[in-house]
């Protein structure tokens, strides 16, 4: 397989090292210092393009791709406002685009697990629910696209949540933390506390391996597909 990378940092390069160990090559590499080269001449020599850099260049970045006709997996994250733009984008030109706040096939096992513990919780408003983060003091955006999907699928599943607020309170607010700590590896916990007790789920990523093996896995599923799609999709998870 032929793969683009757009964004050449620890994340592109750790997906680069992966990529080859498995036989695949990296024909294009997109980093701040060549931006010029993301051209449709380039972007079409490859089989799908991964993309994975700052939350104002993300939406450019895709529009590139899907304006190519090469498909595109991206995990940039921060830039959400714009992804019901992209979709339609996508579908106008029958494209093929896969959005994820987060690749790793465990963490979205534990957004699966998130959802069925929330419609177990649902009637049981004696627990309050709330979300953790821990990320590395270089990630930019708080909270995380991944403490954000955990969010919106509790207010989807729990009738008395209605949003989410950072560090917010009172009725009908899920509460979300950011914490920003020197060499952490990313930790997400969900909590339900009640009086009596307190029920935790937690996901921890012990290196960067989990994410950049599951982009590439969507990488590979989405060619020769038509549409947007998620990891839910590519995993086969409801």
């Amino acid at each position: 397989m032929k793969i683009g990378l757009i964004g050449y940092g620890k994340m592109g390069k750790t997906i680069e090292r992966l990529a080859e160990k498995n036989g695949d090559e990296i024909v294009l590499r997109i980093g701040s210092g060549n931006a010029d080269q993301l051209t449709t001449e380039n972007l079409r020599r490859c089989d799908a393009v991964i993309e994975f850099t700052r939350p104002e260049a993300a939406f450019e970045n895709i529009l590139a791709c899907l304006d190519a006709g090469v498909p595109v997996v991206s995990g940039t994250t921060g830039w959400l406002g714009k992804l019901p733009e992209a979709k339609k984008i996508c579908e106008q030109k029958k494209g093929a685009f896969i959005y994820a706040s987060n690749f790793s096939v465990g963490v979205n096992l534990f957004f699966a697990i998130n959802r069925y513990v929330a419609s177990l919780m649902n009637g049981h408003h004696e627990y309050h629910p709330s979300i953790e983060e821990i990320h590395h003091t270089q990630k930019l955006d708080a909270p995380s696209g991944t403490a954000i999907t955990l969010a919106e699928d509790l207010i989807e599943k729990v009738k008395n949540l209605k949003t989410w607020k950072l560090d917010g309170e009172g009725e009908g607010i899920l509460q979300v933390k950011a914490k920003r700590l020197p060499e952490v590896p990313g930790t997400h916990i969900v909590s339900w506390n009640s009086e009596i007790d307190s029920i935790e789920l937690k996901h921890t990523a012990h290196s960067r391996e989990g994410f950049a093996g599951g982009a590439l896995l969507a990488a590979k599923w989405l060619v020769g597909k038509q549409g947007f799609f998620t990891m839910q999709d590519v995993l086969g998870i409801k």
